[in-house]
């Protein structure tokens, strides 16, 4: 079913919502993406392709014409190119998918003897969010899990960030630290020895010198504040970076992507 966009009218105003409107974009249960790679990858791995949108007045690639074709009972929506460039925050966009979400279930993510997850605390920065799921997918890792008032995952520089990762691995949001600790407990109940990893400057041991290769789930802290109290009160090890120069700290990703390479190196290794 083919409509055409050349103004901004309701339906205009609604896919704007999904980019710029947290609240509504989680009542819909739909997020917008762009990108050749990401959608893509989205399809590939299953995601519900609610609605294609094309830039009405040029002539489309392979890629875009195979797209449409792909999915002839999906809205496709034929739209005037400035109000495309509008929705994809970019000039010259050929074409962007509307996808429903997936629900915020923590039994989504697949825990066996080598797993290694991550949960993000409190991230303030959608762009965090995204470069912790893209290292995450990179060196192995089986989700991500964001907890408390965390910025959104699905916020279009959360979802850019990840360069496609996002649809290849389970990215959860889970309000706090007790409903994460009741999937940890209910995991090692049912005989997996799972062992949850902080890190800080302060830690028990160096990263290197810590087995990361029995199943792991890494904490990683708020940009600025770190891990609150109960994370730290929930973590069974505390591991630290070590670190030379003037520099005190790593940014929360880039400290995430160490760790979760020294995981990978330790397993490939054993």
């Amino acid at each position: 079913m083919a409509t055409r966009i050349s103004q901004r009218n309701a339906r205009f105003q609604q896919l704007q919502t999904l980019v710029t409107n947290r609240n509504k974009r989680h009542r819909a249960g739909e997020f917008l993406v762009q990108g050749v790679r990401p959608i893509t990858m989205a399809v590939e791995h299953g995601w519900e392709v609610r609605a294609l949108l094309y830039d009405a007045e040029r002539r489309l690639s392979q890629w875009a014409r195979d797209l449409l074709a792909a999915h002839p009972h999906t809205e496709h929506v034929k739209m005037a190119p400035d109000l495309l460039a509008e929705l994809a925050e970019k000039e010259d966009a050929e074409l962007l998918a509307v996808l429903a979400m997936r629900p915020d279930d923590l039994d989504r993510i697949e825990a066996g003897p080598d797993f290694l997850g991550v949960v993000f605390d409190r991230p303030t920065q959608p762009g965090n969010i995204g470069a912790i799921v893209r290292s995450a997918d990179a060196f192995g890792a089986h989700g991500v899990i964001t907890t408390g008032h965390a910025a959104d995952a699905y916020d279009p520089k959360s979802v850019r960030a990840t360069t496609g990762s996002f649809f290849a691995m389970p990215v959860v949001r889970s309000p706090s630290t007790a409903e994460v600790m009741d999937w940890v407990a209910a995991r090692r109940a049912a005989g997996l020895p799972l062992v949850v990893v902080a890190t800080d400057e302060h830690g028990d041991a160096d990263v290197s010198a810590y087995d990361l290769t029995q199943p792991v789930l890494l904490l990683v802290g708020n940009e600025t504040a770190g891990l609150t109290q109960s994370w730290r009160d929930a973590a069974d090890v505390t591991l630290s970076i070590p670190m030379t120069g003037s520099a005190s700290s790593l940014n929360a990703a880039n400290a995430a992507t160490v760790v979760l390479y020294e995981a990978r190196r330790q397993r490939l290794a054993k």
